[in-house]
C-alpha cells in the first residue's frame, strides 16, 4: 500500500536528503539548525533543501567543504560574491530560474539588489561561517 502523499510548503518545511536517498521533511522554527544537529549529527552524506527570502545583504560568509551548493533564484535580484584566489568573483542572478553551483569549499556571501527568494540545496557537513567584517 502506498503512503499518503500530502502537499508541504517550503516556507515552513525544509527537506533533508539523506545518504540512502530518502527525503525527510523537517519543520522550520526556532533553533532549526540546532534541531538539525540533534537529529542528523554531523550531516555527513546529507543535503538540505531550503528556501529563504532576503531583503538585505548577508552579514557573513559561508562555505561548504562537503560539496557544491545549488543556489536558484525564484524572485528578485541578488549577487553572490565568491572569494576566489586573487580576488572576488561576483555572479548576478537577475531572472527567476537562474542558478549557480557554488564550488566546494569556496567562501561566499550575497548582496541583495531587490528583495529576493532563493532555493538552496546545501551539503551541510562541515559548513563554516565567518563574519563579513
Amino acid at each position: 500500500m502506498m503512503a499518503e502523499v500530502t502537499p508541504q510548503n517550503i516556507n515552513s518545511t525544509f527537506v533533508v536528503l539523506d545518504d540512502a536517498n530518502n527525503a525527510i521533511p523537517i519543520a522550520v522554527g526556532d533553533r532549526f539548525y540546532e534541531k538539525l544537529d540533534q537529529q542528523f549529527g554531523d550531516f555527513k552524506g546529507k543535503r538540505l533543501i531550503a528556501y529563504y527570502t532576503f531583503e538585505q545583504d548577508w552579514d557573513s560568509w559561508e562555505r561548504h567543504p562537503a560539496g557544491e551548493e545549488f543556489v536558484c533564484l525564484l524572485s528578485g535580484q541578488v549577487d553572490f560574491v565568491l572569494e576566489q584566489e586573487g580576488g572576488e568573483e561576483v555572479v548576478s542572478l537577475n531572472t527567476p530560474g537562474q542558478y549557480i553551483l557554488v564550488p566546494r569549499g569556496v567562501w561566499h556571501t550575497a548582496k541583495v539588489h531587490t528583495p529576493c527568494s532563493v532555493l538552496f540545496i546545501t551539503p551541510g557537513e562541515g559548513t563554516e561561517s565567518r563574519s563579513l567584517l
